[in-house]
Order: C-alpha cells, then structure tokens, then sequence
C-alpha cells in the first residue's frame, strides 16, 4: 500500500502533492518526502498546470473533476488537494495501482 500521508479537510480527504509544469508528460511520479509528485506538461499560467493537475488526479482515481479541489498552493509547486467522494483507504488503494504497489 503506498505511503502517503492523507488529512482530513471539509471538503474530503487532503492530499499533499508537488506538482512539475512543463514536464514531458503528464504522470503521477511516485512520492516524495510526503507529497505525491505529480507532472504535467502544462505551463504555470493562466491556471492551466491546475487545470491539468485535476484533470490527471481525476482520472486516476476514476473521480468527477468537480470532486476535487485546490484548498491550498494554488500558485505554488507545493499544493493541498481535497477529494470528496472517496475515503482514505480507497484514495490509497487506486494511488497504489497506479504506481504499481501491492
């Protein structure tokens, strides 16, 4: 199961992520130093490595878009997401498929 510290927001479950815009692909990355390290090809402007960032959790965790929310880092690398709609065991258990780990 992969080790991710997850919280507790009003909105949900909280994720830590580090994001990389300009990267070559778009991909969850593993994690790092407590955050899931994500990348996306997107470029910090105009909100569009956000846009991209949700797009990317969304669909990796089979979740609506609207499920998930920015609450913090919205201009910075270093972001808090909250996913409404999924617990914290479940969060782990489709993260954990994505990065191949039992």
């Amino acid at each position: 199961m992969i080790d991710l510290p997850l919280g507790t927001h009003r909105l949900g479950v909280r994720i830590e992520t580090r994001v990389t815009p300009r990267a070559s692909r778009n991909a969850i990355d593993g994690v790092r130093e407590g955050r899931l390290v994500i990348k996306v090809t997107s470029p910090p402007v105009d909100h569009a490595a956000n846009a991209a960032v949700i797009d990317l959790l969304a669909d990796a965790l089979h979740v609506p878009r609207r499920s998930l929310t920015i609450v913090a880092g919205e201009q910075s690398r270093l972001k808090s997401l909250a996913v409404a709609a999924l617990s914290e065991a479940e969060i782990r258990r489709r993260l954990s498929a994505i990065l191949g780990q039992p």
